[in-house]
């Protein structure tokens, strides 16, 4: 459980880094979009790389790196319809779903 909060927690931090400067930094130059997002990626990683360690074993490497694809998809969904006022559309929640039998045949 803790791997899956922890990256679940990473995700939403390098959601963050991707795509928020586009909202909050469009009017700012390039360089600072850039410097912001390092500054956020760098939380990310604190957040990532213990995920991964504690997952490692647990869960083999394959079924890691699909739950984090599975993640990423639901985080960047929440993103695009709240924070960035996306509509919502039901292709954002096919590819979690489909990719969840990965996770089981590996």
């Amino acid at each position: 459980m803790r791997t899956i909060t922890l990256l679940t927690l990473s995700n939403v931090f390098m959601t963050f880094a991707w795509y928020g400067h586009l909202k909050n930094l469009n009017n700012r130059p390039l360089v600072v979009a850039i410097l912001v997002s390092w500054g956020i990626a760098f939380f990310e990683y604190t957040l990532q790389v213990p995920a991964n360690r504690l997952g490692y074993g647990r869960f083999s490497l394959p079924q890691l790196k699909v739950m984090q694809e599975i993640i990423t998809m639901c985080v960047f969904a929440g993103f695009a319809c709240w924070y960035m006022g996306q509509p919502l559309k039901v292709n954002f929640l096919r590819f979690p779903h489909g990719t969840l039998k990965g996770i089981a045949w590996n």
